[in-house]
């Protein structure tokens, strides 16, 4: 039986369709997804951004993340003769199943390029440790 993992990442789950692409001059960045008691962490590598390049969107079961970057590969505006690696555009569609996590509390932060996004889940999916029953 698939896990919760699954269900929600699982690449026939995913929008691999127009969700899923990358601009011109690009490429996705990858995705590293976890799971732990309390939520499912997206981790997405995008050196060389800020975290105001990102959107981040919520709607039907679908979370998105997207950046537009106006870039040229020959811009000298900076030192730079050539520049052959950035994300100019992308976008990277995930489904996921609301009622299973509390996407009012999802949260995200940038740091050492790396987005990281935290899905909660809701707490009647947590696992629940083992209970003694006495008997009477």
């Amino acid at each position: 039986m698939p896990t919760l993992f699954d269900r929600i990442f699982n690449s026939d789950l995913m929008d691999w369709g127009t969700s899923n692409f990358s601009g011109p001059n690009s490429t996705l960045p990858a995705v590293n997804v976890k799971e732990t008691d309390d939520d499912f962490i997206l981790e997405l590598a995008a050196p060389g951004m800020s975290k105001k390049d990102f959107k981040i969107n919520f709607q039907n079961n679908l979370l998105t993340i997207s950046s537009e970057k106006d870039e040229k590969s020959e811009d000298n505006s900076n030192g730079y003769s050539r520049r052959e690696f950035s994300y100019t555009s992308f976008q990277r569609s995930f489904t996921v199943p609301a009622h299973e996590v509390d996407s009012d509390k999802i949260t995200a932060s940038y740091a050492d390029g790396i987005l990281i996004v935290k899905i909660p889940k809701r707490e009647e999916v947590k696992p629940k440790p083992a209970r003694e029953i006495k008997i009477a």
